[in-house]
């Protein structure tokens, strides 16, 4: 069988997590100006990460 680099994740074994940004979620209480939400990095569901699949 043919290997062919995974088009879900590119071949990065991985699928980064998106991040949202609004200043409107920053506190007064903290200086540190976080006012970001990250999801987690997941492994890609179509590759189980290897970065390609079988054809």
């Amino acid at each position: 069988m043919a290997e062919k680099i995974c088009p879900t994740c590119k071949g990065k074994k991985i699928l980064m997590g998106n991040c949202e940004c609004n200043a409107e979620w920053r506190t007064y209480e903290s200086d540190d100006g976080d006012d970001c939400v990250c999801e987690p990095d997941q492994k890609c569901p179509d590759c189980n990460r290897t970065g390609v699949i079988q054809e």
